[in-house]
């Protein structure tokens, strides 16, 4: 008599919400990145031609990285590569499989250099001389209102570099006007404080304090909104300005490192504005500048416009 008896291994569908349990509980990670987890988990659970665990071998993996090659652009491949890599790394740690199929895969590959999108300086204070505009002629308290926390928002991004998520994070006792000071809740909990700069941006975050007393107060957030309402708010300014270039909260912060570095402020002093916890990630806006100074030399030089017969 065959006293044998024969396992099934799970299926990845079944592994894959106690995963995401276990990085919102003990990795603490940010929702944002628990629902990016489970949309890359997810596709590959239904894209590759097997269910049990055990069955995915290193070909499925790389059949499955030449199909999103195919679909998505590098730095998403990245992501989604990174999300199965750390998936199967916690299998492997759980001993629910041997091994990672990952530990024989070379997924290397070289993305091309994006280039952070900047809003020439020309394009803001015409934003912004709009929007003052509007609010000193505002002929509803609404249009008063929303104008000045515009003013607020916008002066305040293009002031410190800040991430438009952390601007919506900005607790009451964050932000001390009198002493011009700032304090950011960043990337992994990060802190780090800010001067604010600005005499213009320090006047419409005092008006827009006074004007919003009573939602800063109820709800403990210097701005108690959400990043989407702040992107339609700019979207919205943008067309009563007559700005066709489409601008997003995080092109203010692009502007913000460019600017600084083009007057010759240190790479180092902006890494720590930024937030960044590498040099290397502020060195992408260093290529901004080399592209800009390629074009003023080769467009304003002198030399340009010479006629000189050789």
């Amino acid at each position: 008599m065959n006293t044998s008896t024969t396992t099934t291994s799970p299926a990845i569908t079944s592994l894959i919400p106690p995963y995401l349990t276990y990085c919102r509980q003990n990795k603490r990670l940010d929702p944002k990145t628990i629902k990016a987890y489970r949309i890359d988990l997810t596709q590959f659970a239904v894209a590759i031609p097997v269910t049990d665990i055990n069955a995915i071998t290193p070909d499925t993996i790389k059949s499955h990285i030449a199909t999103l090659h195919q679909s998505y652009k590098p730095k998403t491949v990245k992501r989604k590569i990174a999300s199965l890599k750390a998936f199967f790394s916690y299998l492997e740690e759980n001993d629910i499989i041997p091994a990672s199929p990952f530990l024989r895969i070379r997924t290397r590959f070289r993305e091309p250099l994006q280039l952070p999108r900047t809003i020439p300086l020309s394009t803001i204070e015409k934003l912004l001389s709009t929007i003052y505009s509007y609010h000193r002629t505002a002929k509803t308290d609404y249009s008063r209102r929303s104008s000045l926390q515009a003013i607020a928002i916008i002066e305040l991004l293009f002031a410190t570099g800040i991430r438009i998520s952390e601007l919506c994070s900005i607790r009451t006792d964050d932000i001390d006007l009198t002493n011009t000071s700032l304090k950011i809740n960043g990337k992994g909990k990060k802190e780090r404080l800010l001067h604010i700069g600005n005499s213009a941006c320090i006047s419409a975050l005092s008006n827009y304090r006074h004007e919003f007393e009573e939602e800063i107060s109820a709800s403990g957030l210097f701005f108690p909104i959400s990043d989407q309402v702040a992107r339609r708010m700019i979207r919205k300014y943008c067309s009563l300005a007559d700005i066709e270039m489409h601008i997003t909260p995080h092109m203010f912060r692009h502007t913000f490192a460019t600017s600084l570095l083009e007057a010759d402020v240190d790479i180092r002093y902006i890494q720590e504005f930024l937030g960044h916890s590498s040099i290397s990630v502020t060195e992408i806006y260093t290529y901004v500048t080399l592209k800009k100074q390629r074009e003023i030399l080769s467009t304003a030089h002198p030399r340009t416009t010479m006629k000189i017969n050789g």
